[in-house]
């Protein structure tokens, strides 16, 4: 069976890198498909796509709120052409209930262990129109290497260099943060994958540098230490969300190749000045991600924010707008208070104002978005600061040749 696997495009912000990492949650669903099932996939983002390449099945992949115009656009040329669509992923899930009006099926959860039962169905002419497995969560042993094998590798690649490839070590959160929406996807338990299986894919991959996509790997310490210890021996060099601030821990992901982390920042307090200086002392870069216009910040408070983050020295800061996606708790908060604009999906990217803010008007926190990442990037700008953090890994990654040609280290032969 020939399945045609889309990835739509999404709007670029002018503030982000123009380099595209390849998407997880394809990868991981492909794995998840019946041996029999030929995959044919296009990454909308690198690769024009062609909707007359023939296919028994058509899936759109979906995660990001702000791609769901252009996916429904997709699938709604499909069906007009008398083709058979079903789409999945994050945002179908947070969107699930116009979503179903652009498809004939619809699968929400996670997919290992289900789909042989969809794609029976499908054979039979008996796809139906939900596949709900929200909250349903399966055993992650279930989860398999991601098909890295279905991407064009080359057309990731940034000025001829191999960027980071995704990989997940656990899935849920134990944590509620305000902005996700991870408690509605993936639940609020912590659900590691077994070490060894992790492992054995980091290894797998052909690419030295790799993000562990896991919404935190500070979860759970006894997992967290024994991950990092497993990891060590590959020597690749790597990027996640925040890790334990604990010095044994910090130890043990220096160890393990730890290359920086993305650090949530709200305030200014001497707590966050010490825990970016600890990643810091381990050998772990720091990129700040900073949401502005939450109800305590006002316009010098933003502002003050700035110039903190300029004097701890971050490698880098990723600067975005609160934004209330569907099912979080501050879409919720935003709801019940009348506070949100619109709902044109295709704007909430995270980089324009979608609600009412509480100290500031919506044009005074539009400006201080911009103004953010004008002040923090003024004098080295992004694409040289992401250079230097590129050459730190060249030389990690060289240190252990270099010490192998120490003289002291080399067995020179002898003729008899």
């Amino acid at each position: 069976m020939k399945l045609k696997l889309i990835y739509p495009q999404w709007p670029k912000l002018p503030n982000q890198p123009r380099f595209n990492l390849p998407p997880m949650g394809p990868v991981s669903f492909a794995a998840a498909l019946p041996a029999d099932v030929d995959v044919d996939f296009c990454d909308e983002n690198v690769e024009a796509l062609d909707l007359q390449s023939p296919a028994d099945l058509y899936a759109i992949s979906c995660m990001l709120t702000c791609q769901t115009p252009r996916a429904y656009a997709i699938a709604d040329e499909l069906r007009a052409a008398g083709k058979t669509v079903i789409m999945g992923g994050i945002a179908i899930m947070l969107h699930h209930e116009e979503a179903a009006g652009h498809a004939d099926s619809i699968f929400l959860g996670e997919a290992e262990g289900r789909m042989d039962a969809v794609f029976r169905d499908f054979a039979a002419g008996k796809l139906k129109p939900v596949y709900n497995f929200l909250g349903q969560f399966p055993d992650t042993a279930l989860i398999g290497p991601a098909r890295r094998d279905i991407l064009k590798r080359e057309l990731y690649n940034y000025r001829g260099v191999q960027m980071v490839d995704l990989v997940h070590a656990s899935r849920g959160c134990r944590f509620n943060c305000f902005p996700c929406c991870t408690p509605f996807l993936g639940g609020r338990q912590f659900r590691p994958r077994p070490i060894d299986k992790v492992v054995a894919e980091m290894a797998a991959i052909p690419n030295n540098r790799l993000f562990i996509v896991d919404n935190s790997l500070a979860q759970d310490d006894q997992w967290e230490k024994d991950l990092f210890r497993a990891m060590a021996p590959l020597g690749k060099k790597w990027v996640s969300h925040p890790i334990k601030d604990d010095p044994e821990i910090l130890k043990l992901a220096q160890a393990a190749g730890a290359w920086y982390v993305y650090q949530a920042i709200f305030d200014t307090s001497d707590f966050i000045r010490a825990r970016i200086q600890r990643y810091k002392d381990h050998g772990i870069g720091v990129e700040g991600t900073i949401i502005l216009g939450t109800d305590d910040q006002s316009l010098d408070d933003i502002k003050r924010l700035v110039d903190f983050l300029l004097e701890i020295d971050l490698d880098l800061a990723e600067f975005t707008v609160l934004t209330p996606f569907p099912h979080s708790a501050i879409c919720a908060q935003l709801t019940e208070q009348g506070r949100i604009l619109h709902r044109d999906w295709g704007r909430y990217t995270a980089g324009e104002v979608v609600f009412k803010p509480a100290r500031m008007s919506v044009d005074e926190l539009q400006w201080a978005y911009q103004y953010a990442w004008d002040s923090f990037y003024s004098e080295e700008s992004k694409e040289f600061k992401m250079a230097k953090l590129y050459l730190d890994v060249l030389k990690k990654e060289q240190a252990p040749l270099t010490e192998s040609l120490r003289p002291s280290n080399v067995k020179w032969g002898h003729q008899a």
